[in-house]
């Protein structure tokens, strides 16, 4: 439980659901923890550069990126024809550690990431363990037999999805556990309610 409580409170202080972060939601206190949280909304406004703050925020704890990393992605989606914020969520959704976590295979995206640095992620047969790695259309995700074995992944597997699966992504009917990317993400397929327009806003400054 200790794990998960942090998690929680990063939900609650951002106001949102990321599904990437954890199945956790923040209905039975929807407000900011702390001592004042109920009282948060009343105590101030919100400047325009916390708001732009927050919103980046949700695509760090969503993804499981580092500062670092959200910068680079920036500066590459802005090299790309097509507008910035949408360009950032098909370079985020296209990361090896998201897609094993949007065909089902794991309940959040830290376990992905964990599957994926331990070597137990094929895409199209090769073993690869950066969960950074950028999945192209047409390549296939499976798992290592060691890793289906795992009554948690089998019970994933057999569950399927617990976000919708989106447009980007098949999964195989006649091998569970199996899926290819068949698209370029889209901005609608990003699971959480978050302001792209503002994060560009914030790493223009």
């Amino acid at each position: 439980m200790a794990v998960h409580r942090p998690r929680l409170k990063i939900v609650r202080r951002l106001g949102v659901q990321l599904p990437g972060l954890t199945r956790k939601d923040a209905e039975a206190r929807p407000y900011p923890p702390g001592q004042h949280g109920q009282n948060a909304g009343k105590r101030r406004k919100i400047s325009a550069f916390r708001k732009r703050l927050e919103e980046k925020q949700k695509i760090r704890f969503h993804y499981g990126v580092g500062e670092r990393q959200l910068r680079n992605y920036m500066e590459r989606a802005g090299t790309m024809a097509g507008v910035k914020g949408h360009n950032l969520f098909s370079l985020l959704e296209r990361r090896l550690d998201n897609v094993v976590f949007r065909l089902g295979l794991t309940p959040t995206i830290p376990a992905a990431r964990q599957l994926v640095s331990h070597g137990h992620v094929r895409v199209d047969g090769k073993r690869v363990d950066r969960p950074s790695y950028q999945v192209s259309i047409g390549e296939t995700i499976t798992l290592s037999d060691k890793a289906r074995a795992r009554p948690s992944i089998e019970e994933m597997i057999a569950h399927g999805p617990l976000v919708k699966l989106p447009g980007f992504l098949a999964l195989d009917p006649s091998e569970p556990g199996t899926g290819r990317v068949i698209a370029t993400p889209m901005r609608h397929d990003v699971p959480f309610v978050v302001d792209d327009a503002a994060v560009v806003e914030f790493y223009a400054r």
